[in-house]
């Protein structure tokens, strides 16, 4: 490893036929924790990250690449397996064939969104797959003796997905890669225009019945070595959830526009972002006001919400 990659804080963690290779930080946003699995037959590696880039050129090897999503986060090591087969969950797939199906995704088009354009080459090293294959729910990539099975967990993007990495029959030789379910204090992001708040929470509650023994994340918390420990950071990270919808609830006590929710922030904190970030928040809060108005524990009157 050339001096510069080994002065940094990037570590590995091997689990059976799986490398984890941790980002910088913890893998904290931008960066994040990728992986190989490797089989008799076979190698594939999951979410090439930041993490791979400056591990280069010492980067792993693999036959085939899988792609949780199309978040720039995720796609940002593509580039160094540009030659190798790669897949993705079809309602994700525009992400990666062109740089304008990427936009799409995040609901970005029109002008005023230079800067992000250029961190997608510059920063991400965003490079389009038209070639890209995709994969759906159910899906089982054999490796030899290990397998990879899809597990799609919509709600973030309308493709994410996780994966269950068997090598063995018990739930000790079992993980499942959550990818951007990552279990942090800012919690669950659904912000996309095909983001959706009830998938998020299907999903969620679709993980609670998988046995595995270990569960890792793409940001921050990385590999959780128990079941039990997974379930109770899952419910912190559900929670986040509720205590949004609550500081909504409490703002609107007395009658708001969208436009002065979107300025009080539920879901970054207050004073922060750009026109992105406003967006976001405005979707956000969308979800949650049209099903507290299906509950009729909201009324909109005109241009302005309030609590019943």
């Amino acid at each position: 490893m050339n001096a510069a990659v080994k002065d940094t804080p990037l570590v590995e963690r091997q689990l059976g036929p799986i490398e984890i290779f941790y980002g910088l930080d913890h893998g904290k946003y931008p960066q994040g924790n990728s992986f190989i699995v490797r089989g008799e037959q076979r190698s594939i590696l999951i979410d090439p990250s930041l993490g791979l880039v400056a591990r280069k050129p010492h980067q792993p090897m693999a036959d085939t690449v899988l792609y949780s999503h199309s978040h720039e986060d995720h796609l940002a090591g593509a580039h160094l397996y540009a030659d190798k087969p790669c897949h993705i969950h079809r309602q994700d797939a525009s992400g990666l064939q062109s740089l304008a199906g990427l936009l799409d995704i995040f609901g970005l088009s029109g002008d005023g969104h230079e800067a992000f354009i250029e961190s997608l080459h510059s920063k991400y090293h965003y490079q389009p797959r038209a070639d890209v294959q995709c994969f759906e729910n159910g899906d089982i990539f054999d490796l030899g003796g290990v397998s990879i099975e899809v597990i799609h967990t919509p709600g973030h993007t309308a493709g994410h997905c996780c994966f269950l990495v068997t090598w063995g029959p018990s739930a000790a030789e079992r993980l499942v890669y959550l990818g951007d379910i990552d279990l942090t204090g800012f919690g669950p992001y659904y912000g996309d225009p095909a983001s959706s708040l009830k998938a998020f929470e299907q999903s969620m509650e679709k993980l609670r019945h998988i046995d595995a023994q270990y569960w890792l994340t793409f940001h921050h918390k990385g590999l959780i070595e128990n079941r039990e420990t997974f379930l109770q950071m899952l419910d912190g990270f559900e929670q986040v959830i509720a205590n949004r919808e609550q500081r909504l609830l409490d703002f609107i006590s007395s009658p708001k526009t969208m436009a002065q929710i979107v300025d009080y922030r539920i879901v970054y904190r207050p004073n922060t972002g750009d026109t992105m970030v406003a967006a976001i928040e405005q979707r956000s809060a969308q979800m949650h006001l049209d099903r507290l108005i299906a509950a009729g524990v909201v009324t909109q009157q005109g241009s302005y919400y309030c609590t019943s």
